[in-house]
């Protein structure tokens, strides 16, 4: 289906692979992995033929058509959900078009037009319809939706009309950039158990460990310049990289330990007539050897201990009779809740339920129409939005906004933690104002890491982070002190951390006292992600 043979790409004068090697067959579940920056999408565009690499070949079988979701979706016009979805306002007739151009240019077998037509015979299906409204369903969408003009929703249910319509092409080879980000559990749930019985191959670049476990059989790594193959899942992909390191490393230390041994010989006995010529010939064994490389050690989560915050009430934060709307939408009415001392709570629904307006409550960052909101003693609270970006100083840099939220951290403690979220060298020293939006979401994180509240707020907080990034963030909260309320579609990430679970959907919240398997197995959504499992 797709081979890429030595490949080389730079960009910006970096070298991101050289003598890169894949293939991918038909029925390939492949994820691509590495750090921000290693040139995961780069190797996308390539693929997609977008860019140009600087060695090497990529071959497509020319019968293969291949479908893409970025991570941000285009824009939308007037068309509706169910539009996009079957892509008859703006794909199809692109597609058409396209078509008429490479006939009238006599390009007709070639791949392209191949691929165009096959695309478009997958939306002109007559059941191209029915197909799209079951994907909609699967994605969360309501049957009153699909009429709905797209530009009325956010733009993470927009990215699920793209990813419907994607779908519903069929395409023999999916490239999915982060397909998770706007998807809540259900759908995730939904779309896992479909890719895993897609008839075509997938490959994608995911932070979601979870949903790579369950999807995957082959992953493959941009690891210093190279493209190495492992086969199994991410879980199995990490215990063969170390066990793979600890070879190389016994390997490398074994050969110096000969090469020294020579080295000794030769350095002892050259000088002796008698034992001259067997000095030499050490030297020349030495110069024999095929060279071993020292493997760098694979990258781990970066472990650090938050400081305790100071200590709060047993009862951290509670709402009385709370009746929030927003015009005549009604959110919740008469809502009585309470968040103990100590307690990881996860907050879990549908989109469009409730909760990141139940966490903006909780913290008093948004009012509300009739009820109380009453917080504990000595309580300190810390909200982390994702757009929490007005909270920073933007003449300050990166490495003073951290030291100025924490006057007891010492500078190279605070270039550690910063290093662990992405902000390496030079980055430490960029002016906040010049931050994307994702630098500065990691930057706000830090900043409640290293100066705790007793009441920590979180909405999606591992979304701009890669995967060793969420194991660092994991590991500091399994270490907290404070009580910890959040959100969070990573199935990883609330494993790990949840000790009680808020099922929050139409203006209700259900608790459920224990971790996310307990919640799974008693509540009626646990069924409802089950029955998502086993449904086509």
């Amino acid at each position: 289906m797709l081979t890429i043979s030595d490949l080389k790409m730079s960009l910006g004068g970096r070298t991101l692979f050289e003598n890169a090697c894949l293939q991918i067959n038909y029925g390939d579940r492949v994820a691509l992995v590495g750090p921000n920056g290693a040139g995961k999408s780069t190797l996308f565009s390539i693929i997609l033929r977008k860019t140009e690499p600087d060695e090497g070949t990529l071959d497509r079988d020319i019968w293969t058509t291949v479908g893409f979701l970025p991570q941000e979706g285009e824009a939308v016009g007037e068309e509706t959900v169910l539009e996009v979805a079957t892509g008859r306002a703006t794909e199809l007739p692109r597609l058409e078009k396209r078509l008429h151009e490479l006939e009238l240019a006599g390009q007709v077998r070639g791949s392209e037009y191949m691929e165009a037509h096959a695309k478009h015979d997958a939306l002109n299906d007559p059941q191209a319809e029915a197909k799209a409204k079951k994907m909609l369903a699967g994605l969360g969408y309501k049957d009153k939706d699909f009429a709905r003009p797209a530009r009325e929703m956010s733009g993470g249910w927009i990215m699920r009309a793209h990813l419907a319509r994607l779908l519903l092409m069929e395409s023999d080879l999916l490239l999915l950039d982060e397909p998770t980000n706007h998807l809540d559990l259900l759908a995730l749930l939904w779309l896992q158990n479909y890719l895993k019985n897609y008839s075509g191959a997938v490959l994608l670049i995911s932070h979601d460990r979870q949903f790579m476990d369950e999807v995957v059989t082959q992953v493959h790594e941009i690891y210093e310049k190279k493209l190495l193959g492992y086969a199994g899942n991410y879980s199995d992909f990490l215990r063969q990289r170390e066990a793979n390191y600890d070879t190389q490393l016994a390997a490398y230390k074994n050969q110096q330990k000969e090469i020294q041994a020579l080295q000794e010989f030769a350095d002892r006995f050259r000088a002796i007539p008698s034992k001259a010529s067997q000095a030499m010939s050490k030297l020349k064994q030495i110069e024999r050897l095929e060279l071993i490389e020292k493997p760098l050690a694979p990258r781990k989560p970066f472990r650090f201990q938050i400081p305790p915050p100071p200590r709060g009430g047993q009862r951290a934060v509670t709402l009385e009779g709370v009746h929030m709307a927003y015009g005549q939408h009604r959110v919740y009415a008469g809502l009585d809740l309470e968040i103990e001392r100590g307690e990881r709570t996860v907050l879990i629904g549908p989109n469009g339920a409730g909760k990141s307006t139940l966490l903006k409550i909780l913290a008093g960052v948004v009012g509300f129409q009739q009820g109380e909101r009453k917080l504990g003693h000595n309580a300190k609270i810390g909200y982390f939005s994702q757009h929490r970006a007005d909270t920073l100083d933007l003449e300050k840099t990166v490495l003073d906004e951290v030291l100025a939220s924490a006057p007891a951290l010492r500078e190279d403690e605070a270039r550690g933690i910063l290093g662990s979220f992405m902000f390496r060298k030079e980055e430490i020293y960029k002016l906040t104002g010049v931050l994307s939006g994702g630098e500065k979401s990691r930057l706000n994180l830090v900043k409640f890491l290293v100066d705790p509240p007793n009441l920590l707020l979180m909405d999606e907080p591992t979304t701009h982070l890669d995967i060793t990034t969420v194991e660092s963030l994991t590991l500091a909260l399994e270490r907290y002190e404070g009580t910890l309320v959040f959100i969070s579609h990573d199935v990883h990430f609330i494993r790990h951390l949840a000790t009680k679970v808020l099922h929050v959907n139409a203006g209700r919240v259900v608790s459920f006292p224990g971790n996310y398997d307990y919640y799974m197995e008693k509540s009626a959504t646990g069924e409802d992600a089950r029955s998502a499992l086993t449904a086509g």
